[in-house]
């Protein structure tokens, strides 16, 4: 098979995983492909081998349409590494690098050419397709992060909607559409948007089982962070995701105090800044980026090894592709999130005040219940996960993925129906006495019995219900509240001050009809450990199992890889990953054969490498 040459010989691969075979086999015979597959999957070499192939055998060049500068340097980067000609056009480039690049492209000299939608789009680059169209030298298009398309997708982007002029200007050219996350909504709306419609659907289970899962009620959501990385990450790689750009800022600062490499990135710091920021999250090791949802599409860093969240993403695709970002290179990673009631009232709040039509909110809000219903599970979550993406994980009610907090330690589950009951009998009780309406803080102190100032100013401590939750702690009945939001007995009014009503559905809760579930929340947390000497303090850790001398030898050659990555102005990784080093160091090779046949080294890498390679571990 060529294609499998392809793989060995030019990516250093010795064989296809998962459904990559009969991706490649499709679309190298130039059929319509609709691309599914998880971060991490090989997502990637499902289009660059039928590039490659299918201009080996005189096709012409593909057309990689991605949003993500970061991406096309990082895979154009990689791809040179590899022997294979590729390019891109963005706005990183001058006027003269743009054409001499144009130039490449009409003269054939390119295999693959990335390039984002609204560059695609232009006249005058759909006029250079049409040039090579007409000369039988356009391949191929593949339309990576595709979920862009749809207004049911977690990153909608409007630019991308103008590519269906591909399907109706270069009709006998083949598309696939890539992503790592969509529901059904969101790739029915794909296809439809694309007029993919005859496309072969190609979906990959969306289970990434080296990441383990954790869900913990915000209390004092910094300290907890900061108790997550120093316990369990420290030196490591991470992202740390917040809303507000304010957020991003103090928690990266936070870290930095506590003695964590960490750097900020948002839309608003100047540009070159938050370029330097993610070119030293990507070149160097044991880095914490602290972000807003602006940073990470597309980044291909593998070694990330934690991705956390402060605050609640909009929803489960989002959460998904933001933790998948961990653990790209299939090693042990960790998505960890903290929140807490002003997160769903947040949440909740930005969907009504959206200006959308009202059904596209109901959609949003469809969506938040479900992330909500995620964090709230006192099941598997990774059962939890892969069940909105329509995949079922075991048989039966009970599975452990053994990966995630719930099923490592299983949460207490109290019944807390009654107490839910007294939290909606009293929001009805002050509509009733005042025809008003209060928030979580004032409900929580009449049904907890305090007499604060608002309290005593409204009379509200003679209600029927006042102190009727007295033996039930604050953090308690602000977990009933998620629960009651989260399934619509209760609604947040954020043209008022987040004042609390009653709903439709309240009243199946008032009736015990409908039951209650949560789980008992952590005690207090214990101090944090004492504040660490700096980043860097963790010892190196190999990818796999290695003795003394090879755990010095695999040092030396990160050591070696950093310098070639610096000079070629490329992340470490795009040389050689951790996991190629790590045999490397345990084979201790002596000649050229001993080499050969060491996953992720092709023909090219060895020809530049080898003997420099063969020199570090000779002097270690």
């Amino acid at each position: 098979m060529p294609h499998l040459q392809i793989l060995q010989d030019v990516f250093g691969y010795p064989a296809f995983r998962g459904p990559q075979l009969e991706i490649i086999e499709h679309v190298i015979n130039g059929g319509d492909a609709l691309v599914l597959m998880p971060t991490g999957g090989g997502k990637s070499l499902c289009y660059q081998i039928p590039a490659i192939a299918r201009q080996r055998a005189g096709l012409g060049m593909s057309i990689v349409i991605s949003p993500l500068i970061a991406l096309m340097h990082d895979q154009v980067g990689a791809l040179h590494e590899a022997g294979v000609s590729a390019a891109f056009l963005n706005s990183t480039l001058t006027g003269e690098e743009a054409h001499q690049v144009e130039q490449r492209m009409l003269r054939g000299e390119l295999t693959l050419l990335y390039a984002a939608p609204e560059r695609v789009t232009t006249p005058r680059f759909l006029a250079l397709l049409d040039s090579l169209r007409q000369r039988g030298q356009l391949s191929l298009f593949a339309i990576d992060e595709v979920h862009c398309v749809s207004q049911w997708g977690h990153d909608f982007r409007p630019e991308y909607r103008a590519l269906t002029v591909l399907h109706e200007r270069f009709p006998g050219v083949p598309r696939m559409a890539l992503t790592a996350t969509a529901d059904a909504l969101t790739r029915d709306d794909i296809l439809e948007r694309l007029q993919l419609q005859d496309a072969r659907a190609f979906v990959s289970s969306f289970d990434r089982p080296n990441i383990r899962y954790t869900i913990v009620e915000k209390r004092d959501g910094t300290q907890q962070l900061l108790r997550f990385i120093e316990r369990e990450h420290e030196g490591e790689a991470g992202i740390v995701y917040c809303q507000s750009r304010r957020k991003v800022e103090d928690i990266a600062q936070t870290l930095v105090d506590a003695g964590v490499h960490a750097l900020p990135y948002h839309a608003g710091l100047d540009a070159k800044v938050r370029q330097a920021n993610q070119n030293q999250f990507l070149r160097e090791e044991g880095i914490v980026m602290v972000a807003t949802i602006a940073f990470g599409m597309g980044i291909d860093k593998p070694d990330v090894r934690f991705v956390a969240h402060l605050d609640m993403p909009k929803n489960i695709e989002g959460y998904y592709q933001e933790t998948g970002r961990a653990g790209r290179d299939g090693l042990p990673a960790h998505a960890w999130m903290g929140y807490g009631l002003q997160d769903v009232v947040n949440q909740r709040r930005m969907i009504d005040e959206s200006p959308a039509a009202e059904e596209f909110k109901q959609g949003l809000r469809g969506k938040l219940d479900a992330l909500l219903g995620l964090a709230e599970a006192t099941d598997c979550r990774r059962v939890r996960l892969l069940a909105y993406f329509g995949e079922q994980l075991g048989e039966g009610g009970n599975y452990s993925c053994r990966n995630c907090d719930n099923c490592l330690n299983p949460p207490a589950i109290w019944d807390g129906t009654q107490a839910a009951r007294k939290l909606l009998s009293t929001i009805y009780r002050i509509q009733q006495s005042s025809g008003m309406s209060f928030g979580a803080g004032h409900l929580m102190d009449i049904v907890r019995g305090k007499v604060t100032e608002k309290v005593s100013q409204h009379g509200h401590a003679a209600l029927s219900t006042f102190g009727v939750g007295a033996d039930l702690s604050e953090m308690q009945l602000r977990g009933v509240l998620r629960q009651l939001i989260a399934m619509g007995a209760v609604a947040v009014d954020a043209q008022a001050f987040n004042t609390l009503q009653l709903t439709d559905k309240s009243r199946a809760v008032l009736r015990a009809e409908v039951s209650v579930q949560l789980r008992e929340s952590a005690s207090s947390p214990s101090e944090r450990k004492r504040k660490r000497s700096g980043a860097g303090a963790a010892a190196i850790r190999a990818p796999i199992a290695l003795d003394g001398a090879a755990l010095e030898r695999y040092a030396a050659l990160k050591a070696w890889r950093a310098e070639v990555a610096r000079g070629h102005n490329l992340p470490a990784y795009v040389i050689f990953h951790d996991a190629t080093l790590a045999t490397i160091a345990q084979r201790a090779p002596h000649s050229l054969g001993d080499l050969q046949g060491i996953s992720g080294i092709g023909a090219k890498k060895l020809e530049a490498y080898a003997q420099e390679v063969l020199r570090v571990v000779a002097e270690v």
